[in-house]
Formats: C-alpha cells, structure tokens, sequence
C-alpha cells in the first residue's frame, strides 16, 4: 500500500526473456554511473547469477542517445586519495561480478559508451553495438586514468599499441573503428540492437550450462593470469592522482564547460605518490654506487694503497 511517497523509478530495470535477462541503465540521457546506479547494477547482477534459470544476460542502455556517458565527475571531483581509491575499489569490484558471473555476459550497445560505461562493457563477455555508437577512455582528458578496470582489460581485448591509442589520446572510437580494432563483436542496426543481443544469448542458452562456465572461466585467466595485481594497482594509481593539481583541474575544467590549463610540470618527488616516473631526492643526487669499489691508487712501493693510507699522504 502507497502511503503517499512518491514511487522511485528503478535506476536499472531488469526483466526476463525466457532463459536471458535482460537488465538497462535507466537514468537517460546519459545513463551516467553515480553510486545509486552502481549499487543497483550490482544488486541486480548478483540476483541474476544467482538464479539458477538464468542462462545469459544482457545489458543495454535506456533511451537511444547513450549506454553510458560514464562515471559522475561532480561527484568525484572533491574526493580525497582515500575516498577515490575506495570508489575505484568499488567500480572494480562491480564489473568483477559481470566479468565472474558464470553465465555469458553480452553489452548492448547504443549511442556512446565512454570513461566507466566502456570499462563496463569490458566485463561483458560480448559486445554488439549499433552504428552509432562511440567508444572511449577520455579519463586523460580530467586528469586521471581509467579506474574500474579498463587499464587491464583494455589491453587484453585489443592489445597494447591500440589500448595506448585509446587511453592516452582519449579520443573517441567510432563502432566501425571499434570493430576494425577487435574491440567489438558485431554491428547490427540501432533498432535490431537488443532484439539481436537476446538472441544471441538464447542461442548460448541451448548449450551446456556448466561446460559454458567453465570455457569462460578458462579463457578469462589464460589470458590475464595476473589481472588482480593489475587491478590494485590500478587503484592505488588512481587513488594517488587525486592528489595531484591536474587531477583537479581537469575534472574542473570539465564541470565548467572551459578549457583546461594543466600544471606544465610532472610531479617528479615529494609525497608517496607511487607513480613509476617518482624519483626520491636520494635518488637524484650524482653518488658513486657504494657498490662500485674505488679503483686502487698506486704507493711509492708498488702496491695499492687503503683509503686510510691515502688520507695519511695526503695530510
């Protein structure tokens, strides 16, 4: 019974057709990815894989302009090292369960699909998309880097010249471009999307459901057997940029709709940034290696003198 409060609109929908769930993103235009969005997700993927009449599950976006514009910058923008990292920790830890289900896994995909909502349809065992649809990682452009996945699994869909196109331009990708780059599976027509998403996971569904999980299961670690380690540190990356000026910068920049000024200096010390470039001031000072023996210096008798000896002639 309705007690006078307002009925909240699902941020995912989910519904069933016949052995394939269907769940969409239900916060149009952009489908963006706050924390409400992302609990729900988490919550539905978690009911569906535990459902034993689940055989396959898709996943799409609501209206036609957008699967997912990605992560919220507003709300990302004043958050501390700690907090980014644990928001990292989150995102990770959501597509890890699409990635893990046990079931096959397929993205529908309209419109654009950027930042976080690319790094979704990573965890997806497969990828449709229509011919409008865009791709990207364009974190670079606020000043941080792909957090909930993507510098992992990226990589590991297309390979590492093109993820470095992908990741340190931040352009965007069209879905023939995609397709060329191994990143998609098929392109089919806007209004056959999803149609042809369910069934493609129907015909997955006639087959052997365990022998389907098992396959999955296989190829996801032949692939990336170190994909955990990769991941934390992913998020101990992103977490320490939220420390730096361009971090801010970029994401406010964003928010403003101006362009950005970034630092015109990399951070090279000072903090515990575990950045790979970071050099400590020891580290930087010219100093013999303590390893490196002194080259002996000849006596007046032909034989090596020890440095206690050299002090002794010179004085």
């Amino acid at each position: 019974m309705n007690d006078g409060a307002p009925l909240l609109t699902p941020l995912v929908l989910s519904e069933r057709r016949g052995p394939v769930a269907l769940l969409t993103l239900n916060s149009p235009p952009l489908n963006i990815l706050t924390t409400p969005l992302l609990r729900e997700l988490r919550d539905r993927v978690v009911e569906i894989t535990n459902d034993p009449h689940v055989r396959a599950l898709v996943i799409t976006g609501a209206g036609d302009r957008a699967f997912s514009g990605g992560a919220n910058v507003r709300e990302m923008l004043p958050m501390s090292r700690a907090e980014a990292t644990h928001h990292s920790a989150m995102g990770q830890g959501i597509y890890d369960l699409i990635e893990q289900a046990p079931i096959p896994v397929i993205a529908a995909v309209r419109g654009f699909c950027i930042g976080g909502g690319c790094e979704m349809v990573q965890a997806c065992d497969f990828i449709f998309a229509s011919e409008d649809a865009q791709f990207g990682q364009p974190e670079i452009n606020i000043g941080v880097i792909p957090g909930w996945g993507g510098s992992r699994r990226l990589p590991r869909i297309i390979g590492p010249v093109r993820a470095r196109r992908w990741i340190m331009t931040g352009d965007r990708v069209t879905a023939a471009q995609a397709l060329q780059d191994g990143f998609l599976d098929q392109i089919v027509p806007g209004s056959d999307l999803v149609a042809r998403a369910v069934e493609f996971g129907t015909a997955l569904a006639s087959k052997s459901a365990d022998a389907l999980a098992a396959a999955k299961y296989l190829v996801n670690h032949s692939v990336d057997a170190d994909r955990a380690k990769g991941l934390e540190y992913e998020r101990t990356m992103w977490g320490a940029l939220f420390e730096t000026a361009g971090q801010k910068e970029g994401m406010g920049a964003f928010l403003e709709k101006r362009p950005t000024a970034f630092p015109a200096e990399r951070t090279v010390s000072g903090g515990d940034h575990p950045f790979p470039w970071h050099r400590s001031k020891e580290s930087r000072r010219r100093r013999r290696p303590k390893h490196v023996p002194l080259r002996p210096v000849p006596s007046r008798h032909g034989r090596p003198r020890g440095r206690s000896e050299r002090r002794r002639t010179k004085k």
